[in-house]
């Protein structure tokens, strides 16, 4: 009498049992890792997903897995109903709750715990041409990147370029549009550091407080003031200001650092109409080249334009200031796309690299910048993979830098060479530099050769071309953080205090505040908080050519 009773329990127990492993995937047993079920559910993503197994690994049966890659290490676990998609990586002791999303190029180390309903979206769709619809335009992926020892709250969200440090907790309910410290506990919408683990008060208990505050309250003026900065440079309809030589001349480039400052600060200039920028942008490229003459300087004849500075140069700052704008260039660069092979590696080879590597450097910064927008928004061939394997074979092993000293042993030409060709290739696309300790070495020697800068040394590009480099190397090495640190705060400490309420920041010392130095500057001290690991908490972050995250990561 009692036997479909007894039947039916049984069963309603096998349903209990698997649900338990969907939800409660922790209570897993060496019996559950080894069994028929799992063995044949790894056996289907092994040859649909691309998944490669730790022994010890397990993946919940109503877990969803459409992955091109997936990598789990030992003891790692994936719960019931969350969905895996596209390239994932998963460190030892890592954990996916139930319905959590993953999607893009996600890579978690080890210790990693990700609660329910969290969300890491590591792709964006285009959506910049606002004449197509989104879902036409190209796919970014810049993926996300996460250290070991991570707490990721439920219903967090975690967006696309976004590195998270090691020891760091993501608070419920936060939405990560930024970088986070290493040991930093960040929440709010979009989330900001709150304090590091260990700390009651960040401020008061930093290594760097000084710095800190110093950076805290430079930001808050700056968040007051910028737009009339702005509106002290802008005259007869245009903008106007002192350029890195402390002459006041026409340029685009004006229009370019205003437009770069407002962005920093989520806006755009209140002086000017924003289509009306955008046009004037626009007109400055040349329909056959592709590059950007200042309309305020004669124009070169077209064969000539690739060698003229200001052509190249604008290539970034007219180019991103459109960015900013949610904007493009009209035109692909053919004066760089057109080129062969044989022709761009003879370009690179004849670039003055010991008589003047700055410059030298900067034409890697504007051709590295042409082939992103190329590769953005047209079309674009080999020509980054052979520059990027030119630049990997002629770079000095022994200081990590292109070019070559002066006779007098002073590494000036190479240090600021360095900063303007790394922004425009490796930094650009997220690569690694060939020999990252090599260039904190020469890097630091050239800061400490020179002082750390004083009187009229004491220059924006002084500064960015050493602070750069060393954040671009710390992001593969933490060799000699400590000094590298004390740079970050010792520029900190010396340069916020020089801004000039309503003005802004001078290029250099004993010259008038302009849009450059404002522009630049406000980079710079960015840099050396990300540095000290206090950035999450500014009031600006650059945009344009000083941008943080990869432009465009190359998978």
């Amino acid at each position: 009498m009692n036997a479909p009773f007894d039947q039916s329990l049984s069963e309603i127990e096998k349903q209990y049992e698997f649900a338990r492993l969907q939800y409660l995937t922790w209570d897993r047993t060496p019996a559950d890792i080894d069994g028929p079920q799992q063995r044949a559910l790894k056996a289907v993503l092994e040859r649909r997903s691309g998944a490669q197994f730790a022994k010890t690994a397990y993946v919940a049966q109503e877990a969803r897995v459409f992955t091109e890659r997936l990598v789990m290490g030992e003891d790692t676990w994936i719960a019931g109903h969350a969905l895996l998609r596209g390239d994932v990586v998963l460190g030892d002791n890592t954990t996916v709750n139930p319905y959590v999303c993953i999607s893009g190029r996600v890579h978690c180390g080890s210790g990693v715990r990700i609660a329910s309903h969290a969300s890491l979206v590591g792709f964006n769709h285009g959506f910049d041409d606002p004449d197509m619809p989104i879902y036409k335009q190209k796919h970014e992926r810049l993926g996300i990147d996460i250290g070991d020892d991570v707490w990721i709250g439920a219903n967090a969200v975690i967006v696309d370029g976004v590195r998270i440090g090691s020891g760091a907790v993501i608070a419920a309910g936060a939405v990560v549009t930024r970088n986070v410290p290493d040991k930093a506990i960040v929440a709010g919408v979009p989330a900001k550091v709150v304090r590091k683990r260990g700390q009651r008060n960040a401020i008061q208990t930093s290594t760097y407080g000084r710095a800190e505050i110093a950076f805290a309250k430079l930001g808050k003026s700056a968040a007051d003031q910028w737009s009339e900065i702005l509106e002290n440079n802008f005259e007869n309809g245009a903008f106007i200001s002192p350029e890195s030589d402390g002459i006041k001349r026409p340029s685009i480039r004006h229009l370019c650092d205003a437009i770069e400052i407002a962005s920093a600060f989520g806006a755009a200039p209140h002086c000017i109409d924003t289509q009306e920028a955008i046009s004037r942008l626009l007109a400055v490229q040349d329909e056959q080249t592709g590059l950007f003459p200042d309309p305020f300087r004669p124009r070169p004849d077209a064969s000539a334009m690739r060698h003229d500075g200001l052509a190249l140069y604008n290539v970034l700052a007219v180019g991103y200031a459109l960015e900013c704008l949610n904007a493009a260039p009209r035109y692909r660069i053919e004066a760089i796309e057109t080129l062969s092979t044989a022709e761009l590696c003879a370009w690179l080879d004849a670039l003055p690299w010991v008589s003047q590597a700055w410059s030298a450097g900067a034409t890697v910064d504007a051709i590295g910048t042409a082939l992103y927008f190329n590769a953005r928004y047209f079309d674009s061939g080999t020509h980054l993979e052979t520059m990027l394997g030119w630049l990997h074979t002629h770079c000095n092993p022994n200081t990590g830098l292109w070019g070559a000293p002066s006779q007098h042993g002073d590494y000036l030409q190479p240090v600021n060479g360095f900063y303007r060709l790394s922004r425009g290739t490796y930094a650009q696309f997220g690569l690694p530099l060939p020999y990252p300790k090599a260039a904190i070495d020469t890097v630091l020697a050239h800061y400490d050769r020179h002082d750390g800068f004083k009187g009229p040394t004491h220059t924006a590009c002084n500064l960015l071309d050493v602070v750069h480099p060393l954040w671009l190397a710390r992001k593969q090495t933490a060799y000699r953080h400590s000094d590298i640190a004390k740079v970050a705060e010792n520029i900190i400490l010396k340069a916020a205090p020089t801004w000039e309420t309503g003005k802004g920041f001078a290029f250099a010392s004993k010259q008038p505040a302009s849009l450059q130095g404002t522009e630049m500057w406000l980079s710079i001290l960015y840099l050396c908080a990300d540095i000290l690991g206090f950035a999450d908490g500014a009031t600006f972050e650059p945009k344009g050519v000083h941008r943080l995250p990869p432009a465009l990561a190359m998978q």
